[in-house]
């Protein structure tokens, strides 16, 4: 079984948390540990389907020599609508819905001619209350993600401002969920996701998974996230603890009460 050492570590590329990072930031307030990354190791029978701030190293996470399928799985909802920028939004008002919404959020990609400020944008005005919105956050947002951009260009041979070179990306995706607190209208989870960075043609794909906090309420007819919601996630976590990080199939992600995400329906 082949194995993929995690060696990106791009700070500010956590799709959602990015955002909401910013907007946190612009409140006084922080994102205490929302998101880490550590490293890839291979997904067991294709479980796939990011909300995360700043990414912080975590020790390297080594594929265990036995495997085992998740004991739990969960096919999430779609939206019922895409909206002006491109993202699913209308989620069903359930929990699902909520960590629905939160893994839109943290999807992700980054290739040809579409940048991390393309990117960061559209998640920004998609997911993020209007009320947390704010030009101020806007303009940390995009700082934020131009200089990811300028970052990828170093790494993949091109100048800042043009388009990566053929076959070279950066994705994320979240693999698996663990709901901390839910109510009608209110709902956080952390987040297990996968990134994967690819810097040509001919290169190999690196990746890691991240952990990350999110917190989410249900505004206007829709999920969305929220620096209150985020706040309660945060001292919630803080009172349980992280669950470890572990690819599905790991016999830790069903220990850590990790959900894995199929295709959604």
């Amino acid at each position: 079984m082949s194995r993929i050492r995690g060696t990106w570590n791009t700070r500010g590329m956590w799709a959602g948390g990015a955002a909401l990072a910013a907007v946190l930031t612009l409140s006084a307030c922080s994102l205490l540990g929302a998101g880490e990354t550590g490293s890839e190791v291979p997904v067991k029978g294709g479980a796939g389907a990011s909300m995360g701030a700043s990414a912080s190293p975590t020790p390297s996470y080594t594929a265990p020599s036995d495997w085992d399928e998740p004991e739990r799985w969960a096919a999430l909802p779609r939206g019922q609508r895409t909206d002006e920028r491109g993202s699913q939004v209308g989620y069903p008002h359930t929990a699902e819905g909520a960590v629905a919404m939160m893994a839109a959020a943290n999807t992700m990609t980054v290739e040809g001619g579409k940048s991390s400020v393309d990117e960061q944008l559209r998640i920004y005005h998609s997911y993020i209350s209007a009320d947390d919105q704010s030009a101020g956050a806007a303009e940390a947002v995009e700082r934020q993600a131009t200089d990811t951009d300028k970052m990828l260009a170093r790494q993949m041979g091109v100048r800042a401002g043009q388009p990566l070179p053929s076959g070279a990306y950066v994705r994320s995706h979240i693999v698996g969920y663990k709901i901390i607190k839910k109510s009608g209208d209110e709902v956080s989870a952390w987040l297990l996701g996968r990134v994967v960075q690819k810097n040509g043609e001919n290169e190999k794909e690196s990746g890691s998974f991240t952990r990350v906090l999110g917190g989410a309420q249900w505004q206007g007819g829709d999920w969305k996230l929220t620096t209150t919601a985020t706040e309660r996630a945060q001292r919630d976590a803080q009172i349980e603890g992280k669950p470890p990080m572990a690819a599905p199939g790991d016999i830790m992600f069903n220990r850590a009460e990790w959900t894995a995400i199929r295709e959604a329906s």
